[in-house]
């Protein structure tokens, strides 16, 4: 396989907040994910510091909260001050104490040395909420809802989601893309009203299968086109629902196409508005989802459960293939491609699991994110490749360059790197392979980890950083 390098041939620099995450209040991913008071690693806010350490580690630059569909019925003044009600949360069919909200958050989100993007409830709530929240986390004292907030100083949060996911019939307070992006539009203007220098992210359709994919698109970003920043895309791999490996380990394809179909319509909306803007896309839900093997969710008929135990996948070497096959595929559009979070962070759908009161540790998909997270900032280079047997991308950094690469095949391939204008050799090649249904455990946490090799070739069904120097 021959890759040709040119510094001249880019496709766009790397906006720092590709490389986020997501925390939901569902399942464990909260409590008993990045809160839990009772642990001997817990800080004095309640927060797991071998979590923390992990996310550091991870090299995490953002993540979503709330939700998500959590978000879609929550009142977040439920989630403030001293008294905190205990409500049922629709959603995921639990039940939520608020003992963690908004406050703590944003708290946990400092020390672990991350931004914030905070998530406003279009489904049962409106304008009032949203302008509210706003308030109370950036405005200066002097106001009811700041004088609220426990600290003087505002929070600064600059990004924000305008609901979450409201095409899904799953979602509490679903909408037509008509009645979304009327209250998408006037929440928003009133949002920027209060502080002009935030960023809003509209919803866009929850999947590519959703009969108005496209045209949901098309009319939110028509109706909301003042006050829009990016526009939402969400997307999820099941592997039992492709026909065998082969076909999984090429789902990346579909996140290309959306990426593509997304981009089309918002310029196409630009170009009816005659407008120079450039809607950025913020893939802020991606990730494998084993839902199928492992049910996420037992109906809405059983007993609701405080933190109970939803979509904790265990992940293989097949799944960490993919989601390389999909970091590459978001840094390839990065000229458009200005959010991502990997959903979810801890325990729910997620690079790393804990156990209640004991160990932390990192599933096989930590380990390329880690790698994009460190290497993939700067320049991503045009790559064209033959084939579809090798999924690969360049950024540049200063003098050198990182490759990212995913053989596919099931046999070896030896990759021709050739570089223009630049004297580089490879310096450095990390490889994470292995039998594709391995995964990590708290017994065997490191059965799945990077080793590093010789060379520039991409052993077979393999995840593969070249540091060229």
């Amino acid at each position: 396989m021959r890759i040709v390098i040119d510094p001249a041939f880019k496709v766009g620099e790397v906006d720092d907040r590709l490389f986020g995450s997501f925390v939901e209040h569902m399942g464990r991913a909260v409590y008993g994910g990045i809160y839990e008071p009772t642990h001997p690693s817990a800080t004095a806010d309640g927060f797991r510091g071998d979590v923390l350490a992990l996310v550091r580690e991870m090299g995490v630059s953002l993540v979503r909260y709330p939700g998500g569909n959590f978000v879609s019925a929550y009142d977040w003044e439920d989630g403030v001050g001293p008294e905190r009600p205990t409500r049922l949360d629709l959603a995921w069919h639990s039940i939520e104490p608020n003992t963690f909200g908004t406050d703590e958050f944003l708290r946990w989100a400092a020390v672990a040395g991350i931004e914030p993007l905070l998530a406003v409830n279009l489904g049962t709530r409106g304008i009032d909420a949203a302008r509210a929240l706003l308030e109370y986390v950036n405005a200066p004292r002097g106001t009811k809802w700041a004088d609220m907030r426990p600290r003087d100083e505002p929070y600064g949060v600059k990004l924000w989601c305008l609901g979450n996911e409201m095409d899904g019939p799953w979602q509490v307070g679903q909408k037509t893309a008509v009645e979304y992006g009327r209250l998408a539009a006037e929440t928003g203007k009133a949002m920027k009203w209060v502080d002009p220098s935030i960023e809003l992210c509209v919803v866009g359709s929850s999947n590519s299968s959703m009969p108005t994919f496209g045209s949901w698109e098309d009319t939110v970003l028509d109706l909301t086109w003042e006050i829009a920043d990016h526009i939402s895309l969400h997307t999820y791999y099941d592997p039992a629902k492709f026909e065998d490996v082969d076909a999984y380990l090429r789902c990346s394809q579909d996140l290309d196409r959306m990426i593509d179909t997304v981009v089309a319509t918002a310029d196409a909306v630009a170009g009816r508005k005659r407008s120079r803007k450039r809607i950025g896309i913020s893939v802020d839900e991606w990730n494998v989802w084993h839902q199928t093997a492992n049910p996420h969710h037992v109906g809405h008929d059983g007993p609701f459960k405080h933190a109970p135990a939803l979509a904790e996948d265990e992940h293989t070497v097949a799944d960490a293939l993919v989601v390389g096959c999909l970091l590459i595929t978001l840094l390839r559009h990065a000229d458009r491609v200005r959010i991502g979070c990997l959903a979810q962070l801890v325990n729910v759908i997620p690079p790393i699991r804990t156990s209640n009161g004991g160990p932390a540790w990192r599933q096989t998909t930590f380990h390329p994110f880690a790698h994009a997270a460190r290497f993939g900032h700067g320049t991503v280079l045009r790559v064209e490749l033959a084939g579809d047997e090798v999924e690969a991308t360049a950024v540049r950094d200063g003098d050198g360059v990182t490759v990212f690469a995913v053989n596919r095949s099931a046999g070896t391939t030896p990759l021709d790197l050739v570089v223009r204008d630049l004297d580089l050799t490879v310096t450095e090649h990390l490889v994470l392979d292995g039998e594709l249904g391995a995964s990590n455990t708290a017994e065997h946490p490191d059965r799945v980890t990077p080793r590093r090799v010789a060379g520039a070739e991409l052993p077979p069904r393999s995840w593969n950083v070249l540091r060229l120097t």
